[in-house]
């Protein structure tokens, strides 16, 4: 079977490169992603699109983080936040209370985003007792997510890109500095849903 010629940048076929929807965009506030491991070749997954739009983000992939490298990426002291609905689960540690005046520089804040489905994001979240410590930052159930080539299980779930620019925009005040960045998502989406429509579901991106 002949292998299909790939980018040396996003790795990705050049068939469904995804370097043209790269739009950098300067944030002040830290993002750190952790990647479950079954999200690293996902066509559809956009957290690697996120992390290579965000120059002050960084990515991390494992099931299991152990504290050792969390603490490790959380060295510089900043006020950690979570983004995760205030949901509690049997056995995990109660989340630390959310201060709005410590969100108050964004420059001092570092959003942690799990990428994941819901039901991996849950077994990260257990797995992890300094996760379940941080104080969570919610967003809007109302929002309205573009992501239509994945299926959403509830209302208002977002991709991981939209829901750290929206995570972003709440914490800085400031929606407008993304809209480039979701815009360039958009071309993303109808790019994969295009290439599923002519190969059909069952083929890799």
């Amino acid at each position: 079977m002949n292998k299909r010629l790939l980018c040396l940048r996003c790795a990705r076929p050049q068939s469904t490169c995804i370097c043209r929807w790269v739009t950098p965009v300067v944030q002040p506030t830290e993002v750190l992603i952790l990647q479950h491991p079954l999200e690293v070749q996902h066509a559809k997954n956009s957290a690697g699109l996120l992390h290579r739009c965000l120059p002050h983000s960084r990515l991390l992939v494992g099931e299991v983080l152990d504290d050792q490298a969390l603490h490790a990426a959380l060295q510089e002291p900043k006020y950690t936040v979570l983004l995760y609905p205030p949901t509690g689960y049997a056995g995990h540690a109660a989340p630390a209370a959310l201060d709005a005046a410590q969100l108050a520089d964004p420059s001092e804040v570092r959003l942690v985003v799990l990428d994941a489905t819901w039901r991996k994001s849950r077994k990260m979240l257990h797995r992890c007792p300094l996760l379940q410590a941080l104080p969570r930052l919610s967003l809007d159930d109302s929002l309205v997510s573009l992501y239509t080539i994945r299926k959403a299980h509830q209302p208002g779930q977002l991709s991981t890109l939209e829901a750290t620019c929206a995570a972003l925009a709440q914490v800085q005040g400031d929606a407008r500095r993304y809209q480039p960045l979701l815009q360039a998502f958009q071309g993303f989406v109808a790019q994969q849903a295009a290439y599923v429509q002519v190969h059909g579901p069952g083929q890799r991106i």
